[in-house]
């Protein structure tokens, strides 16, 4: 795109927000990298502020405004500064997080519609009476905390910020011809308007909003929603990366129509240079991830079911991918944990699916080798064995896992290992965050365990993979 100059003239018309960063706050330490937060907006007008006429919001099946804006997805996305590759990280509505702004503790989807109110509200006492001017202001403060909440959780700084509504979604995917999509299952979604056959689709326009917003009746909810936006936005760059869209002035000029009707962007972002920067990515240089989650399940105080996640382990996992922020000095190798020489298995005696490899995990953060997992027989007391005479590493191991298990002596365990029988009576030592407990408000001895994430292959922008 950047090469193409008469388009990138037309970007001209872009709608831009002052929403507190980019250059209008002041030069940023470089950092070798920028990161951009990608939010889609459940909103109800263009990106002009002008109201979705009722003949198009039934098109899209969007309903009617209930005076909340919510976030419907939120990907933070790290490119270093050659643009030589890109990681985009999900981070699911329904996270359990701290606002800034004393808003304390909620769903993230939440964030820009607290804000959003409250400045709602404070230009009208204040007599501002414009609709234009109370949405524009209103907006622009939701996603100011939005972007805090954001930087909070990751420990990173938000450099760019792009925003895109509903109607944007629907028209930028016909613009370019649809995007390749696979199914594990059939679907027949009466919220979302989702209804698809099992295997391979190219879709666009409402069909492609239902894709993307359907989170009924798949296995794991939101996160199932979450996978479905990573591969559809895989399939976006994958068409708009291919000689096939940039090469097409049609199809180009289409592209950016569609995309000045329906994205906001931060005040003075540079978007030619931004092109330029991110000419040579390929599809297998764009890599997909997830946040970590503790709990898929947590019942909150106030705000219902939703995601737990541990602040920590965002930020290490985040920081992991992302590398060291402005201002952070690069610390020396840590010593060898004395943990390392003792490898541990695990077998999994519950009930409760992905368990083992989520805690052999833990053990291995902590300084332990890895093993490996398996399913064992039920029981209801967890156990931990040894090798004749290692006690002590197996109390090593058992003091890690919480709850004071059993070690025990067994001949069928090679020395320098530690084999770890996970019983019913198992508490994961994380399942307590936010909460104060190791129950969670509904009163379950241990928290819902978290779908498999570390053994899943991240999702690129090369090949099509099948998803619920």
């Amino acid at each position: 795109m950047g090469l193409t100059g008469y388009a990138w003239a037309a970007m001209d018309g872009l709608t831009f927000a002052n929403v507190g960063i980019g250059a209008d706050e002041g030069d940023k330490p470089a950092d070798g990298a920028r990161d951009i937060l990608l939010v889609g907006l459940d909103s109800r007008t263009d990106a002009q502020g002008n109201p979705l006429s009722k003949e198009v919001l039934a098109q899209l099946r969007a309903g009617q405004a209930d005076g909340e804006l919510n976030t419907d997805s939120l990907i933070f996305v790290h490119i270093p500064n050659d643009g030589s590759k890109a990681v985009a990280i999900s981070l699911p509505r329904d996270s359990y997080v701290d606002i800034p702004g004393g808003y304390g503790k909620h769903k993230i989807n939440s964030a820009y519609a607290r804000a959003m109110l409250d400045e709602r509200k404070k230009q009208q006492e204040n007599g501002v009476s414009d609709p234009k001017e109370l949405d524009q202001k209103a907006n622009e403060a939701g996603a100011k905390t939005l972007i805090k909440t954001v930087e909070q959780l990751t420990g990173s700084t938000i450099d760019n910020y792009a925003a895109i509504n509903l109607l944007g979604f629907s028209e930028i995917t016909q613009a370019i011809g649809g995007v390749d999509v696979c199914l594990n299952d059939d679907v027949n979604d009466q919220f979302s308007g989702a209804k698809f056959t099992k295997g391979p689709h190219t879709i666009s326009g409402v069909e492609a909003l239902g894709f993307v917003r359907q989170r009924h009746g798949l296995p794991r909810g939101d996160l199932d929603r979450v996978v479905r936006q990573q591969v559809f936005m895989a399939g976006m760059a994958r068409k708009v990366l291919s000689a096939g869209t940039l090469a097409n002035p049609g199809k180009l000029n289409d592209l950016i129509t569609a995309i000045k009707k329906s994205v906001v962007l931060n005040q003075n972002w540079d978007v030619f240079g931004f092109a330029q920067q991110m000419k040579s990515l390929t599809g297998g240089q764009l890599e997909f991830r997830t946040i970590p989650i503790v709990n898929i399940e947590y019942k909150t105080p106030n705000d219902g079911v939703a995601i737990q996640v541990d602040p920590k382990q965002v930020k290490n996992f985040v920081q992991g991918l992302a590398g060291p922020q402005p201002g952070e000095q690069q610390q020396a190798p840590p010593a060898e944990s004395p943990n390392k020489a003792t490898t541990v298995d695990v077998r999994n005696s519950t009930n409760r699916d992905g368990l083992a490899s989520t805690v052999l995990k833990q053990l291995v953060d902590k300084g332990f080798t890895a093993g490996d997992t398996a399913t064992a027989s039920a029981r209801k007391k967890t156990v931990v064995w040894v090798a004749k005479g290692q006690k002590a590493a197996g109390q090593a191991v058992a003091d890690e896992l919480g709850g004071n298990p059993t070690v025990q002596e067994d001949k069928s365990v090679e020395a320098g290992r530690v084999m770890v029988f996970l019983g019913s009576d198992f508490k994961s030592p994380s399942g307590a965050e936010g909460s104060g407990s190791s129950q969670n408000a509904a009163g379950s001895s241990a928290a819902a365990p978290p779908p498999e994430q570390s053994d899943e292959k991240p999702i690129t922008a090369e090949g099509v993979p099948c998803v619920n």
